[in-house]
């Protein structure tokens, strides 16, 4: 009887804890409305302390980001369970992890992993000629294959054929802007934000056709001024070392590539996160309110198997050549993770429209009519993409347009275009505006390249790609 007992007590209990979590899922919903701009300042911390320490506290900074991390975290996340309730900070930190932070990490380590198993044999003489190529390489494959895939394939020879140079930051800072950001604007594959588009309804060639234009007017120019100032740097005295650091590669091997295998996995990765759009079903789990369906589990299973796979049959000498290593994957991690969790509340306060305390940022893009302001969705979507998250932004944006994908991809193609256009191109103005633009940096300092600060690099941002921005406002976003 005791058993017995037991047993149906373990049955009402889970009876009543199902029966209840919908309440509890429900209660947690964050009303934007209601929040106050003090609830920014843990996210605000942790921009600040990413520009500021690695400046005035670069050791500490570099023993101690990831409790930095922790600590704006549990700034945020301590007050908000103590004034909200446990359930209700807990359901929105599972929220967090389950349905963003996870898939994120997961598909940026089995991009990383599988493009450090790639090693582009030869050496490479980096002359502004060739180190432009490589630039316009990288921005066709980025739409193919995602600005953190093309990222990852390409700075590492990049770096390696101009480290007899004795400037290299123009370098990596270009690769940035051109590969890592504007590179991945014409594809559902090339950055997250027109991924989450595609998901919307956003038909795959949908922005192929409506921001080419934009994208090859922006690519082209960045290509035509990188090589101007790469040819600078390159006759000025002393720039180019006699010696090189990495010696030429002797006949017969030549330039070629080693780790062939991970093209394939590659190309898997392309497949898995194409499917996980276009396969639909109704199988889904409800983890705390966060609902994991059968595609995206899939493709997170997937994606863990192919990095496992990547990692066993890539050669040892490949990651020896290629110097990789976990460091610049740990890095983007422990930063986002606290960025993903901090930023919760600053969501809720977007998209609670004009109603929230951002309401004079969302109502900025409407026109007096009721109509929408491309240039200003385009100015809206690219402001925040550069501090917040450009995948969210976009879907805030895009839902604040009216969110249904039929009308934007036609009657309101401009203001679809604005957004796709300033969610992709203007994550290029601060090292936290995309994620490959952080892998890029840490791979860069790792490899000995004096990088320039947070405010910095956006100096080079804001000289080099604003005023491009302010002429494609007046040609295309007017």
């Amino acid at each position: 009887m005791s058993r017995v007992s037991g047993w149906n007590r373990l049955r009402w209990w889970a009876a009543a804890l199902c029966g209840a979590l919908p309440a509890v899922v429900k209660a947690a919903e964050i009303d934007g409305s209601a929040l106050s701009v003090l609830w920014g300042i843990p996210f605000a911390g942790i921009l600040l302390s990413i520009a500021l320490m690695p400046l005035m506290l670069p050791s500490f900074w570099h023993h101690h980001f990831g409790k930095v991390t922790v600590a704006w975290a549990l700034a945020f996340l301590v007050p908000f369970a103590i004034i909200f309730g446990p359930s209700v900070a807990g359901v929105n930190f599972v929220h967090a992890l389950v349905a963003e932070y996870i898939p994120f990490v997961i598909l940026l380590t089995a991009l990383y992993t599988v493009a450090g198993g790639i090693y582009i044999r030869g050496n490479l003489h980096g002359s502004p000629g060739l180190n432009t190529a490589i630039l316009a390489i990288g921005a066709v494959l980025a739409s193919f294959m995602g600005t953190t895939g093309a990222s990852m394939l390409l700075i590492r020879p990049l770096i390696r054929a101009n480290d007899n140079r004795k400037h290299m930051a123009h370098v990596v800072v270009f690769f940035i802007f051109i590969v890592s950001n504007a590179g991945g604007s014409l594809s559902p594959l090339g950055d997250p934000p027109l991924f989450l588009g595609f998901l919307k309804g956003v038909s795959f060639f949908w922005t192929v056709q409506h921001i080419f234009t934009e994208t090859l007017f922006l690519v082209g120019v960045l290509l035509v001024a990188f090589y101007f100032l790469d040819a600078w740097f390159f006759r000025r005295s002393g720039e180019v070392r006699r010696e090189d650091p990495t010696p030429d590669t002797t006949a017969p091997q030549g330039i070629g590539f080693e780790g062939k295998g991970n093209f394939v996995l590659l190309l898997a990765v392309v497949v898995l996160v194409l499917m996980s759009g276009m396969w639909k079903s109704d199988v889904e789990w409800v983890i705390a309110g966060a609902h994991v369906g059968l595609p995206g589990l899939v493709r997170d299973i997937g994606l863990v198997v192919v990095a496992i796979v990547s990692l066993w049959v890539t050669p040892k000498q490949v990651h020896a050549k290629n110097q990789f290593g976990w460091g610049p994957m740990q890095e983007v991690a422990k930063l986002f993770a606290g960025i993903f969790l901090t930023i919760i509340p600053v969501i809720a306060m977007l998209k609670a429209g004009v109603n929230g305390p951002f309401g004079t940022i969302v109502s900025a893009v409407t026109r007096p009519d009721g109509s929408p302001d491309p240039a200003m969705y385009f100015w809206a979507t690219g402001a925040l993409s550069s501090f917040l998250d450009n995948a969210p932004t976009y879907l805030v944006f895009f839902n604040t347009a009216g969110g249904d994908s039929a009308v934007l991809m036609t009657t309101l193609a401009p203001t679809l275009a604005a957004i796709s256009a300033g969610a992709v191109f203007m994550g290029a103005n601060t090292y936290i505006g995309n994620a490959p633009n952080m892998m890029v940096k840490a791979i860069a300092e790792d490899r000995g390249v004096k990088m320039p600060s947070f405010f910095g690099y956006m100096a080079w941002s804001g000289c080099v790609l604003i005023p491009l921005f302010v002429i494609m406002t007046f040609i295309w976003f007017r």
